[in-house]
């Protein structure tokens, strides 16, 4: 019971619009760097899915204070995000067309939520 509580707990947040999901189950504020925090809000200007809304989540999930080595951060042309991406579905569309053109998963995540 408890793990399925800690699923459902995940899914409500993943499902709020523009938001980036973080480690645990997104019931407490989770604590970041500032530079991760910073990322964080920077990201949502790419945000198909509204970027009020996408700042106002990370407001709600995260805390600047010790940076933590578990958010999945990463860069590429010259583009940095961190956490779990909201896609909309012409990006995810983007992603498979670049996997097929033999573009990593991760680079092509990164590029189609900035780039497209």
């Amino acid at each position: 019971m408890k793990r399925f509580a800690a699923v459902a707990g995940l899914l409500v947040v993943m499902a709020i619009p523009g938001a980036t999901a973080a480690a645990g189950d997104g019931m407490e504020r989770h604590e970041v760097s500032q530079e991760q925090y910073d990322t964080l809000i920077a990201q949502c200007r790419f945000s198909d899915l509204g970027k009020a809304k996408c700042r106002a989540a990370v407001k709600r999930m995260y805390r600047i204070g010790q940076a933590d080595l578990t958010l999945d951060c990463r860069t590429y042309s010259g583009i940095t995000v961190c956490g779990t991406l909201q896609l909309s579905k012409s990006e995810r569309s983007c992603i498979r067309h670049s996997e097929q053109e033999g573009i990593p998963f991760r680079r092509a995540e990164v590029e189609c939520y900035a780039l497209s």
